[in-house]
């Protein structure tokens, strides 16, 4: 089994619990105007990886997880790649490998073949960082080109089944972070049970480059990233801790 990979990295600090080999996926349906890795969009430009080897790789760093790290799938966006994923986490369950995945929700539907993939994938999936782009619809399409109704969807039935899940929530000055917004994320929030930890990434200009790259252009142009106090008051208004 392979599955179409961007990079890795050894040592992630950011992307769960512990330290973390992290597997970034080729492929993502999401066109997000904040997006730093745009060029993780086209899962064909992606490097064919094994999930032997993968594996293989993830292990050589085991030493330095301690009890608290493991695997991260990001992306790009994993979901699009499910028979991949199944295969690389039930491989590392049987190596005793904690397993997460960092999604966008985007792919989901409660329609088979992926709906009883996904459940099968939840078998031996330890935890989900679930992106919540934006809580309004409209506002939603705007700024990410595509509907959050499967997502919100996605993370109630995760709450059902009572599966780990850490909320992530990318501030975006003239964007999401009103405050209204921010209150609506948080009551949609409040009523899902399976939340372990919320946090508030702010929003950043280092990508920027990659569009220009790629000869895209950059839909935020000009935005500065959030002030300590926006990011203070989402942290707030979210019931981060923070």
């Amino acid at each position: 089994m392979q599955g179409f990979i961007h990079s890795t990295e050894s040592f992630g600090s950011v992307d769960g619990p512990g330290v973390r080999f992290v597997i970034f996926v080729s492929g993502c349906p999401m066109r997000c105007q904040f997006c730093h890795n745009p060029d993780t969009w086209n899962m064909m430009d992606g490097e064919k990886r094994s999930v032997d080897e993968l594996i293989q790789m993830a292990l050589r760093y085991r030493t330095y997880w301690k009890d608290g790290g493991g695997i991260t799938v990001s992306g790009g966006e994993p979901l699009m790649q499910m028979d991949f994923l199944i295969e690389l986490f039930k491989k590392a369950k049987k190596e005793g490998i904690h397993t997460t995945i960092d999604t966008s929700g985007a792919p989901f539907t409660r329609n088979d073949p992926f709906f009883g993939k996904f459940n099968e994938l939840m078998n031996y999936t330890d935890l989900l960082l679930v992106d919540l782009k934006h809580i309004d619809e409209e506002q939603h399409r705007i700024l990410t080109g595509h509907t959050n109704v499967n997502i919100l969807d996605m993370a109630q039935y995760l709450s059902d089944i009572d599966k780990p899940v850490w909320i992530r929530h990318v501030l975006v000055p003239e964007r999401n972070d009103e405050d209204k917004y921010l209150k609506q994320l948080y009551n949609f929030i409040k009523g899902l049970k399976n939340i372990q930890k919320v946090e508030v990434l702010p929003y950043h200009t280092l990508g920027e480059y990659k569009w220009k790259e790629l000869g895209y252009d950059y839909p935020l142009a000009g935005i500065e990233p959030p002030t300590n106090e926006r990011v203070r008051n989402a942290n707030e208004l979210l019931h981060t801790g923070k």
